[in-house]
């Protein structure tokens, strides 16, 4: 420790000697100190001259004459008197503030072994891909380092946008000393010793102080930042993705910053990539981003001092994937044209470069992206109706992978049910909407909605005072831009599409963000479609969705313990997707279903079928994205001209459409196999169409072909060393291949039917309990009203406490050919004791059915369900200031407005979120209205008992319970007795809920469970003859009274023809003939 307090104490003390000397001789200390007052804008003279002359620390000359090597290192003749310093000067390689080396240091003895020591082990240290500050920078023509003269050659000059003079790669190991072993790269015999001087307290740290430091450009400060119309971001229509840049600083940049900033100002949302020679740098902010997501190094070397990071152009690919997997937009500016081209134009000409292509989250097209569909989405809100009372929401959104558009629009109420469904549905990356035309109410529902999976979704407001285009301005600017050539007019695709106006602003607003992307060739070769969210399906709400776990679990969000983790079977990522599409619009048309319970139940009867279609289909690449990537490059041959990168897509492109011919070969040869078989075919053709696959203008010979041809011109397709000329003859090939877009795209979707009814198969073949195909049968003479019967239902994904088969039920709602049965079903027993198991489980049984799969029941009769409601669980929204009770009432007043008597609603423990009485008050006035106005399928869970006597004798509702028992225990008291649930649905209703037994199995103190147990003791005294009273109306309810009433009221009436006046007198004689049989 003296020794190194000696030395540090040596090198921070100013030389006396070494002033008479002159400049050149300047010591360290003294270099560093005006380095440290140039970081802290110290006034000086240095700063002063270099006020005057502005221009000096941002241009230079973009083509340089070529200089002298700068040497690093003193020469024999300076060479001094051996000293201290100079015996331990190849231990120490020092740099100042701005990442430069001390004067000092550059006067270093040639014959010091130690320094190029350094040099060598820092070269094999440093890869090259991981950061280009530790590279040799190719514009620094001053620089001392190996840098290959071709790698210079490339580019014209000197000057990137952050006007950086690349520093010798000294400067980058020595910085990063002490990160790294010191035996790697250490020539001194004791290297612990160097380490802990770097660290020492006493000696500032240059590398944190540098990354701590803020932009030299006084227009990037977060206090003086301006977006392009110069407002602060304190303004509520602040465009955080614009920039003010003042029209002073552009003129003093260099051609090469210009082109930068130009762009930069425009895109200050995305992380910009600047091609230079054989390297992509980022600046500024996007520096900060590049050092912290990728742990680049951040360098300030340089005239202007701007902060960059950069890559080798073999790496950029990977940097872009982490860039978006983390969230952000990448863009790149690539050179249009070679050094060589831009120094034929003249000495001081800059490579001309263009923003080529902006990758978000939400626009992905390249392999890696997994099988799930990335959508974009685009909305627009709107009121309508009378007095505004109704809400509409237009709708666009966008699989720039599979090449497909959608729009449509749907009507909501104040709950945005219906938006929520449509965010559960699409599952977008990123939602646009505009800022000031969307209701606080609609943001929250996004923001609800779009949480419920484990990757978060960009929320992107506009803010654009504007907001979206009209409707006729998007129609004009389709036509004049020709987007969407092969959907005809966009008009058309629209007919059956409500609020039309709505729907195409929003379509604008999703164009418009496609165009700044620089996605043109998606808008002009995609095919757009109407999206109808509910109309010819069973419907569910987002919050539906969200109950029963259809997509996303309740806990983290995942797929675990949802319908579609155990449904996906699928091998083909476009039979992945389908499967969800059809999860998203169970069908509702008798004859639909079942056609798809037909192939199935071949399938089931046909193991060894099964088999053959698996393996085929493990052939197959993703058809479906494939077809998009090769059509969205017809006509796109802008980014094929590009040096460096053009040759590199043009083999991409090879190696797609190649993929596609042969795997289409393969899908038609299993699909001609298939048609072989007279049952499966006739089976399969109602659920899809297929285009002619013989003949003269057959899908057969046009295959065939195209593998000619494939086989003829690029053999090695997945490997193929492109050429000039290979250009046009893809070109070629693509444009007569596209010709038949729509039969390819028909065969690929007959694909993925097949795949998803052998994923139906093979879920009914593997699971442990029954499974059987349900029988769904339409209202007829026999059948009038709505019909539910399970013999055998069991949770198809719940497994019971000892990892078995939960336990089977029987439940009977609705009327079948067997006789009548009420529609309600109101179910109560202990807490814990399986009751929403069962709730879930029909509800589940039902979706299974719809969509034409098997279900886990040993009978299933069904009449189809229009829509399922359901009101589950205790939840509150405290962001948005929602109690759990209001969040209650809102679900329960959406099942009020819209169910029908075809619906099935779900409600568990309604009423628990206020006291007692008003709780008990709305369960009983929401079970009333249900039962005699809607008489739709409910099954209504709850703990208030006294509606088990209120309605016990109603015909239409049904009572029962789940049932459990006690198991004595050693003691004698009540609370020694242990409850034992048996989860068997059993008939009458439950004495009470076992509260107090639950509590003490919770973990609640013995003595605070006795303790409750005597308050309810005195509870149940003290208004006991309310309760006798209570129990004694299980004979004589409210709505017997109410019957009593309207019999006298219709004595008195002389007409008894009246329609409600029967009906009540036959309920009266129902409820009679029930009483005294």
């Amino acid at each position: 420790m003296p020794r190194q307090k000696s030395i540090l104490s040596f090198l921070q003390r100013s030389s006396l000697d070494n002033r008479t000397s002159g400049a050149s001789n300047q010591t360290v200390a003294e270099a560093r100190a005006r380095s440290w007052r140039q970081d802290a804008s110290v006034p000086s003279k240095d700063d002063e001259s270099a006020g005057s002359m502005p221009e000096m620390e941002v241009r230079g000359t973009d083509t340089p004459p070529e200089k002298e090597p700068r040497r690093l290192h003193q020469s024999k003749e300076d060479a001094g008197v051996s000293s201290l310093f100079s015996s331990i000067m190849h231990k120490f390689v020092r740099v100042d503030g701005c990442g430069r080396l001390s004067d000092g240091y550059k006067k270093c003895d040639d014959d010091h072994k130690g320094f190029h020591k350094v040099n060598e082990v820092m070269e094999s240290n440093y890869p090259k891909k991981d950061s280009i500050s530790l590279d040799i920078k190719m514009n620094d023509l001053d620089s001392e380092c190996l840098a290959p003269a071709e790698i210079v050659a490339d580019v014209p000059g000197p000057e990137t946008p952050g006007v950086t003079v690349f520093a010798p790669r000294v400067k980058s190991v020595t910085e990063e000393i002490p990160k790294f072993d010191v035996g790697n790269f250490s020539s001194s015999p004791n290297p612990s010793k160097r380490v802990k001087l770097l660290q020492d307290d006493n000696m500032p740290t240059i590398s944190n102080k540098c990354q701590d430091s803020v932009s030299k450009f006084e227009w990037l400060h977060p206090s003086r930042i301006l977006d392009a119309k110069r407002r602060s971001p304190d303004d509520p229509l602040y465009d955080k993705c614009t920039l003010h840049i003042p029209q002073d600083a552009l003129r003093k940049m260099s051609a090469s910053q210009r082109q930068y900033w130009t762009v930069k100002c425009q895109y200050m949302d995305v992380v910009l990539f600047f091609k230079v020679g054989k390297f992509y740098e980022l600046y500024e902010l996007d520096a900060e981003i590049g050092h912290k997501e990728l742990d680049w190094k951040m360098t300030f070397s340089g005239v202007g001092k701007c902060r960059q990071v950069g890559i080798s152009e073999s790496g950029i690919d990977e940097a872009v994937q982490k860039l978006v997997a983390h969230g952000y937009k990448v863009g790149r500016m690539e050179q249009l044209e070679s050094s060589e081209q831009a120094k034929a134009r003249g000495p001081n000409s800059v490579i001309s470069r263009e923003l080529v292509h902006v990758i978000t989250p939400s626009t992905l097209v390249d392999c890696g992206i997994g099988p799930d569909a990335v959508h974009l989405l685009a909305i627009k809100e709107d009121l309508c109706g009378v007095n505004g009372s109704q809400i509409s929401i237009g709708f666009a959104f966008v699989d720039c992978a599979a090449l497909r558009f959608w729009t449509g629009s749907i009507t909501d109420d104040a709950s945005y049910a219906a938006l929520g469904a449509l965010l559960m549905q699409v599952a977008p990356k990123e939602v646009i909407y505009e800022a000031t035309g969307l209701s606080k109410e609609a943001v929250k529902a996004i923001k609800k909605y779009s949480s419920a999976g484990t990757v978060g979704v960009q929320l992107t407001p506009t803010v654009s005072a504007a907001g979206f285009s009209s409707a006729i301005d998007v129609n004009d600017l389709i036509r004049a831009k020709q987007y969407f050539k092969s959907s005809g007019r966009v008009n058309c695709v629209l007919d059956n599409v409500g609020f039309q106006d709505i729907a195409l602003s929003a379509l604008g607003g999703l164009i418009e963000h496609l165009s700044r992307l620089m996605l043109d060739d998606v808008l002009k070769n995609g095919d757009i479609s109407p999206y109808e969210l509910y109309k010819g399906c069973l419907r569910m709400d987002g919050q539906t969705l969200l109950n029963l776990e259809v997509f996303n679990n309740s806990i983290n969000g995942g797929l675990s313990g949802t319908l579609l983790k155990h449904l996906d079977n699928c091998i083909t990522s476009s039979g992945k997707r389908l499967l969800r599409l059809w999860m998203c619009h169970p069908l509702k048309d008798v004859e639909c279903i079942n056609n798809r319970l037909k192939v199935v139940d071949i399938l089931v009867g046909n193991p060894e079928l099964v088999v053959i279609i698996g393996q085929n289909l493990r052939k197959l690449p993703d058809l479906e994205r494939l077809l998009g990537r090769v059509m969205s490059s017809v006509h796109s041959s802008c980014s094929l001209l590009m040096p460096l990168i053009g040759k590199k897509i043009l083999k991409n492109l090879v190696k797609a459409f190649g993929s596609l011919v042969k795997g289409l070969r393969i899908a038609l040869d299993m699909v001609k196999a298939l048609w072989e078989e007279v049952e499966i075919r006739n089976s399969l053709s109602k659920i899809f169409e297929l285009p002619a696959l013989n003949g003269s203008n057959g899908l057969e010979d046009a295959i065939s072909q195209f593998e000619a041809a494939l086989d003829s011109d690029f053999p090695k397709y997945q490997s193929h060393d492109v050429t000039d000329s290979d250009a046009e003859t893809l070109s070629i090939l693509i444009e007569l291949f596209v010709e038949k877009a729509s039969e390819w795209t028909a065969v690929i979707h007959g694909i993925g039917c097949i795949d998803v009814l052998r994923s139906f198969t093979l879920t009914a073949k593997s699971s442990l309990g029954s499974w059987s195909k349900p029988v769904i049968v339409p209202h007829t003479k026999t059948v009038k009203g709505p019909v539910l019967k399970m013999t055998g239902l069991w949770h198809p994904f719940a497994l019971a406490e000892n990892g078995g088969l939960p336990v089977p039920n029987d439940l009977f709602l609705g009327e079948d050919s067997d006789g009548s049965n009420p529609c309600t079903l109101l179910l109560t027993g202990p807490n814990m004791g399986g009751k929403s198991t069962l709730l879930r489980a029909t509800c589940l049984a039902v979706i299974l059915a719809q969509l034409g799969c098997y279900v886990p029941c040993e009978i299933l009769v069904l009449s189809p369900v229009d829509t399922i409601f359901t009101r589950l669980g205790a939840t509150d929204r405290i962001m948005a200031g929602e109690s759990t009770f209001f969040v209650e009432c809102m679900e329960t007043a959406s099942v009020l407005q819209n169910a029908t008597e075809d619906s099935l609603v779900i409600l568990d423990e309604l009423g628990r979120g206020t006291s007692t009485f008003d709780g008990y008050a709305i369960a009983y006035a929401v079970f009333r209205y249900l039962v005699e106005k809607v008489n739709c399928r409910l099954l209504f869970a709850t703990h208030y008992h006294p509606l088990t006597s209120e309605f016990g004798s109603h015909p239409r509702v049904k009572l029962q319970h789940m049932a459990c028992t006690f198991q004595k225990s050693s003691g004698n008291l009540e609370t020694d007795q242990q409850l034992v649930f048996l989860y068997q649905l059993a008939s009458g209703a439950c004495p009470e809920s076992y509260g107090l037994k639950v509590a003490s199995m919770a973990g609640i103190p013995t003595e605070v469970v006795e303790s409750a147990m005597r308050a309810s003791q005195v509870m149940k005294k003290s208004i006991g003859e309310s309760f006798r009273s209570s129990e004694l109306r299980s004979k004589f309810s409210t709505l017997h009274e109410g019957w009593l009433k309207s019999l006298l009221s219709v004595s008195k009436l002389q007409d008894d023809s009246d329609e409600d006046t029967l009906d009540t007198l036959f309920c009266l004689w129902h409820e009679l003939k029930g009483c005294y049989s």
